[in-house]
């Protein structure tokens, strides 16, 4: 019984295997030993919340915050004890912050909900009882046969079964899975395909066994059990075979599948994973002061209630005549006595404690965040993307980066590929004007520079060669020479995973270079541009791709179609670096093409121009191009059947399946023969070298994390800036053990030790990097951490990660920020402090996975230097003065005991200890944290070293903290002495001879300190709008006219009218207008006189680049923080007033030559 509760509030769910059983259409066996798993419905569940459990579930969460906690527990003492203010005054301010932020929550979940009715009632066709049934995609069942038509959106992730196509094929797009909007192609099994009707598929017998759910959008392993005439027939399912959730069907008329994962079970779903929560050093530093100032509370609820005792020892005071104690506080006990007092004084001074804070801290962030959104400046033009915000939590963490961690590819470059130069069997060729031109004499030949057209365009009349041909070789020699480069075209061409689009091959390719028939008739779509740029480059060349049919691939060669059947694709991986596809040429001959990374293809070579080529390609690496190797291997018959076999074994194994499929890569990419590399080039991005600067200036220390091989990565580095030509550069690469590793550290470290003038960078490579963090963390975090720049190189996805945790945790703990734009980028994005994801070509999975998404690498300047910089001053003294405004509310309540005996005689009207946070001081501190700019965006963007003041949260620094805080005191001391000295002599101060009382002092000392406290806000506002002058004012204006209403009348609900016109009385004294006038200037005039003194005498650079824009116009940058239509009308009209102004100048100059002529 007890399981199985647990089992129901998900602590103990039940046990599952590690696979399961679909019966194809739900076919169960009909013997009654099978008992069938169950699978969850297709219902999508993005909500947090029910109707039922929203209340308990949103309280829960809220109170987990110490604030609102605290908050609680105060609210209870003041119900259970007898407390000197009432429950009202804690509990109206909880009850406001707990309900506006559960109506906030509660209408986003709203959202999610309708969001979720929508999709799961999407409507869908299923095959049941041998026909199509309408009906909605929550009712889908695990083993359901679903019809999709074209365009469609997968409903649940289904196993291909057949097609419209007679290979059982169709094409699809994920862009709504990982931003990939190439088209894809997934088969179906060859006993489905011909299954393309409805009255076909109700005879299908089969049963697929696969794995169990996993996030993995590219991981799928199972196999499928067809039945046929008593028969059993074993296939393979992997990747291929299945279509998940949220794809699209292209460029196919209809697909059948059977669902096998649904509803909170679909990769879609289960990729919703939260990301781990990422705390700002704000917040982190604000627990801190929380932490401060309870313990203040502490001590002086501690401090009171010792006092009280100690006056009570004598008697004249413990029992006054006007306040005898009762029998039973006679005989109580001491000790709860003194816990009772204790708790009371809690209540009083609890409002030290700034319960708003937490709710104005969260609508700053959310409205703030908008603003990043609407700068024009952080718009791309070109592809239309704005600047997007997906956790508005780090806004000013943005202020405090001291690490980038950038991605060279898409990131730094355009990623925009264009094929430059190649080698072929060691001679080295580069393309200009759509034409191969060698760079040297080939073999035997005395004339350089020769077209490998003019050999090339031979290929179809090898019997007519002749010794005069243009290589002036044999025409043995010059066969073989052409064949080679016939099948590294060909290879070109033929391994990869392009699709094409609008497939029309006349005229294409009919003579060599035909440059301006291929792009402009057929169209690629590849999820590499690497690949699409060498795929169009074959077809300038001569060699084109035509498209693949079936399992047939067609390639014309100067006019010639060549129909190459695929047998096998061996995939690409990050551990191999490399692909290879298995084709069956026309003459029946069987070849396998690899192509990769030069690091995982030259070992398995044999044959070939291995040196010349390796030196090829390091010189194409120094000129930042980057290279692939092509090879190749013909297989005999026996081969391959050993290779086919071993395949399918691997392909069709349920457990290990990815280990065996590597072994059986590794035993079929073997014994190449190399014929050549390829290079294309990937040019930067616009002003990166302009930003790595800045950053540079800044004091943001830039580090690159890339994929890419070590002659490249540093040739971009040198041309991105990222490298200086005068810095020395230190290399840690090709380590072979531990102690050569440790070695060349120290080595490093002494060379750096030894030179102090010239600046330093690191270059490492991944296995050195593996090495390095095994057991030399510490020395390998020095060496890094004395050079100006790092380039780390042959990076896995996790070794970046990895290096930034190091970072993160080393002693000084800098706040990081990694920059990247493709999947494999997604790891140090959710690592590092502030993840931004760049929108670029290599899907959306980087920016979606990211905390902020911009378009360009350029755009990071503006986010940090403007954007960054006034988040963080905006939040700095949004908390600094929360603390302020609270000390001084509530340390005249503690000094006034010492004038009431510590008897716990509140100094404020309950109204008014409500009110002060949530309404009176409320909106003057929100707009200024939202709208407030020091300095004029231009000077912060001009300037990067501005950006320097403000890390190592030096803003929320304990120095910063302790003169907030003193000021408080004094502030507070001037407040209740000023108005105890003006009214302790005489108090009668009316002009009827009438006296002040209690709540007429506690109402001028209330007044005197809003007043103060929004004028100290005003002080530290240098941006005025309208919105700021109407709230500051506005709430000045508002509490005297709240406050005249509140005394002026007799309330009917409130047990006392303690407050009647005690307002008017006090307003009616032209002694009380001195005495606000007199105290709010004494409060005032020292922080202006120290902010003047720090000004002239030790200004800071910020200070300095003030006194150069001290008013700030509507400017492009005021107008870039705005919302699109609005800033496009504003900037319409300034160009219209500029083009009218120009025309004026123009007419009166005009006029002006006429009078002189």
């Amino acid at each position: 019984m007890w399981r199985w509760v647990r089992q129901q509030l998900g602590f103990d769910p039940p046990h599952q295997s590690d696979t399961r059983t679909i019966y194809i259409a739900n076919r169960f066996p009909l013997n009654g030993l099978y008992t069938p798993q169950k699978f969850i419905d297709n219902r999508i569940i993005s909500s947090k919340y029910t109707v039922w459990n929203f209340v308990p579930k949103n309280l829960f969460e809220q109170f987990r915050r110490v604030a609102n906690f605290y908050f609680l527990i105060i609210f209870l003492v003041q119900l259970m004890i007898d407390t000197p203010t009432s429950p009202i005054t804690s509990g109206l301010p909880l009850f406001f912050v707990i309900t506006v932020t559960a109506i906030k929550q509660g209408y986003e979940d709203w959202l999610r909900h309708n969001s979720d009715n929508e999709v799961n009632g999407a409507p869908v066709y299923v095959v049941r009882s041998g026909g199509l049934v309408k009906t909605r995609s929550k009712n889908i069942r695990v083993g359901d046969i679903v019809r999709i038509a074209k365009d469609e959106i997968f409903p649940a992730d289904l196993v291909l079964l057949s097609s419209d196509r007679p290979d059982g094929s169709c094409h699809i797009t994920t862009a709504s899975l990982d931003g990939e909007t190439n088209l894809k192609t997934h088969v179906a099994v060859p006993e489905t395909t011909v299954l393309r009707t409805v009255a076909n598929l109700d005879t299908l017998v089969a049963v697929i066994e696969c794995q169990q759910p996993e996030a993995d959008l590219y991981r799928f392993m199972g196999r499928m059990i067809i039945t046929q005439q008593m028969e059993e027939i074993v296939r393979p399912l992997g990747p291929e075979s299945l279509l998940l959730r949220g794809a699209r069907l292209k460029n196919t008329k209809e697909i059948f599948g059977v669902a096998v994962y649904t509803g909170m079970e679909t990769k879609m779903a289960l990729n919703y994973k939260s990301k781990s929560q990422k705390r700002s050093t704000v917040e982190k530093s604000m627990n801190t002061f929380l932490i401060i100032y309870l313990i203040i509370l502490i001590s002086e609820a501690i401090i009171s209630t010792i006092l009280k005792y100690t006056w009570q020892t004598e008697e004249k005071w413990d029992e006054p005549w006007y306040n005898q104690k009762t029998e039973h506080q006679r005989n109580s006990s001491k000790i709860l006595r003194f816990i009772s007092d204790f708790l009371a004084f809690l209540v009083l001074y609890n409002f030290i404690i700034p319960i708003s804070l937490y709710v104005t801290v969260e609508m700053q962030k959310f409205l703030g965040s908008f603003f990043i959104g609407w700068d024009l400046d952080l718009y791309h033009e070109e592809s239309g993307q704005k600047a997007q915000v997906n956790t508005s939590d780090l806004n000013e963490e943005l202020g405090q980066v001291e690490y980038v961690f950038t991605d060279k590819t898409g990131t730094l470059t355009e990623n925009e590929m264009q094929f430059r130069e190649c080698s072929i069997n060691g001679i080295k060729y580069q393309e200009i004007n759509g034409r191969l031109v060698s760079e040297g004499p080939t073999p035997d030949s005395s004339d350089g520079n020769l077209s490998y057209l003019s050999s090339f365009s031979h290929l179809n009349n090898l019997p007519h060669l002749t010794s005069s041909s243009s290589f002036g070789t044999s025409p043995e020699n010059e066969t073989q020479l052409i064949k080679e480069h016939d099948l590294f075209f060909k290879a070109v061409s033929l391994c990869h995973t392009v699709q094409i689009s609008n497939v029309q091959t006349d005229g294409i390719g009919d003579g060599p270079w035909q440059a301006s028939l291929a792009p402009s008739q057929l169209e690629y779509y590849a999820s590499s541009p690497d690949e699409k740029a060498l795929v169009e480059a074959a077809a300038r060349i001569g060699v084109v791709f035509i498209g693949s049919y079936e399992e047939t691939m067609e390639v014309k060669i100067l006019g010639k179609l060549e129909q190459y059947k695929l047998l096998h694709i061996l995939e690409f991986d990050s551990d191999r670096r490399r692909m290879s596809v298995i084709v069956q040429a026309p003459s029946g001959e069987k070849f396998l093409f690899a192509k990769g990374a030069e690091s995982s293809i030259l070992p398995t070579c044999i044959g070939g121009e291995i040196e010349k080529t390796r030196i090829h390609v390091d010189e194409f690496a120094l000129k930042g191009l980057r290279t692939l190797c092509m090879a190749y291997r013909q297989l005999t018959s026996k081969e391959y059947e050993v290779i086919n076999r071993r395949l399918f074994e691997a392909r069709t194994a349920l457990q290990q399946r990815e280990e065996k499929l590597a072994n059986a890569f590794q035993f079929i990419e073997k014994d190449l023969i190399l014929l050549g590399a390829t290079a294309v080039e990937d040019r930067l991005q616009d002003k990166v070298r302009e930003t790595i600067e800045a950053l540079r200036m800044a004091g943001i220390k830039v580090w690159v994390l890339t994929g890419d091989k070590h002659e490249t990565a540093v040739s971009v580095s040198l041309s991105c800036g990222h490298f200086h030509r005068t810095m020395n550069i230190l290399e840690l690469i090709n380590q072979k053990s531990d102690n050569e590793c440790a070695e060349q550290l120290r080595q490093l470290a002494r060379r750096i030790t030894e030179d102090h003038v010239i600046q330093h960078g690191l270059v490492v490579d991944g296995t050195s990097l593996s090495l390095a963090l095994r057991e030399h963390e510490k020395l390998f975090m020095d060496v890094c951490r004395n050079c100006s720049a790092v380039l780390c190189c042959r990076m896995a996805p996790l070794q970046k990660a990895k290096v930034i945790r190091l970072i993160k945790i080393s002693p000084e703990k800098p706040i990081t920020l990694a920059v990247g734009d493709g999947a494999n980028d997604v790891s140090m994005i959710q690592e590092a402090h502030v993840g931004i994801g760049i929108m670029g070509k290599e899907g959306r999975q980087a920016a979606r996975n990211s905390d902020y998404a911009i378009a360009r690498f350029k755009f990071l300047s503006k986010l940090l230097f403007v954007h960054g910089h006034f988040y963080y001053i905006r939040i700095a003294t949004l908390v600094q003065y929360f603390f302020y405004k609270n000390v001084c509310f509530i340390t005249p309540q503690f000094l006034y005991q010492f004038y009431c005996l510590f008897s716990q005689q509140t100094l404020y009207d309950s109204v008014y200890l409500t009110l002060y946070n949530i309404c009176f001081t409320s909106l003057p501190i929100l707009i200024y944290s939202l709208l407030e700019q020091h300095i004029n965006p231009h000077v912060l963007q001009n300037k990067p070293t501005l950006y320097r003041d403000i890390s190592k949260n030096r803003q929320l620094s304990m120095t910063n903290f302790l003169y907030w805080t003193i000021l408080g005191f004094s502030h507070a001391f001037i407040f209740f002495f000023g108005s105890y000295f003006l009214m302790g002599k005489d108090t009668s101060l009316l002009g009827n001879g009438q006296m002040f009382g209690n709540w007429t002092f506690g109402s001028l000392v209330f007044t005197v300190m809003l007043i103060t406290v929004t004028v100290k806000m005003a002080l530290e506002t240098h941006f005025w709008t309208w919105i700021n002058h109407f709230v500051t004012w506005g709430s000045i204006i508002f509490y005297f006219v709240f406050s005249l209403f509140y005394g002026g009348i007799l309330w009917p609900f409130s047990d006392s009218q303690n407050m009647y016109f005690v307002f008017f009385q006090l307003l009616s004294s032209g002694s009380v207008w001195f005495a606000i006038i007199l105290m709010v200037v004494m409060c005032l005039f020292l922080d202006i006189v120290k902010k003047v003194f720090d000004r002239h005498f030790h200004p800071t650079n910020t200070e300095k680049a003030q006194m150069y824009s001290n008013t700030v116009a509507l400017s492009d940058e005021f107008i870039a923080l705005q919302p699109l239509s609005r800033a496009r009308n504003q900037l319409s009209k300034l160009r219209q007033a500029h083009s009218v102004s120009y025309h004026k100048n123009n007419n009166n100059n005009n006029n002006n030559k006429k009078t002189t002529q």
